[in-house]
């Protein structure tokens, strides 16, 4: 690993830092609060790839273990590993290694829906696949509880995807971080 990697790796832990500092927006009507910090995982896959991005997450993550108030509300500490919502603070792990995988694999053709597509299977499928049945087991609910539960985020978070694709477009264009031979050894 570059000091480059780590730089990369260091400065999007920083971004899943800066996102939580963003308030939430209460969707109306649902009262749902969304957060921007869920957002990280598909920039740190999307414009780092697979291996930096599971990576800053994974440092990010240590980060709010040792107790620094790092997430959306000022949430820190390894207690927030044992909440309902646990899931998908690991699920943000899977997520990005995912994402960045799969940005990996299309790189030479990369669009805005391709990355969007991207976003939205790995920053919301996958992240709902690890949080969703994470949440029952915790709260002792059903599954489908705990799906409905979860459905009135949804909104925002393919909001979420649809800027993080602009984002991974736009920075591929100007300053591609994948290198070359990532994203065609592959």
């Amino acid at each position: 690993m570059t000091t480059r990697d780590i730089v990369f790796i260091a400065l999007f832990a920083a971004i899943m830092a800066a996102l939580a500092v963003f308030p939430p927006v209460m969707l109306p009507l649902l009262g749902v609060p969304i957060t921007a910090q869920s957002m990280g995982p598909m920039l740190a896959g999307g414009v780092l790839g697979a291996r930096r991005g599971g990576l800053a997450m994974v440092l990010f993550l240590a980060l709010v273990a040792i107790g620094l108030p790092l997430l959306s509300g000022g949430r820190g500490g390894f207690g927030v590993f044992f909440g309902p919502t646990a899931g998908y603070l690991i699920g943000w792990i899977v997520a990005a290694v995912a994402i960045g995988w799969m940005t990996e694999r299309v790189w030479h053709r990369l669009n805005y829906l391709t990355a969007c597509a991207i976003c939205v299977a790995g920053g919301i499928g996958l992240l709902y696949a690890v949080g969703v049945p994470w949440s029952a087991a915790v709260a002792n609910v059903p599954l489908s509880a705990a799906l409905i539960g979860s459905a009135p985020f949804l909104p925002g978070d393919v909001v979420k995807a649809l800027i993080a694709a602009a984002v991974i477009v736009t920075v591929r264009r100007s300053y591609p971080l994948i290198p070359r031979s990532a994203a065609t050894s592959r």
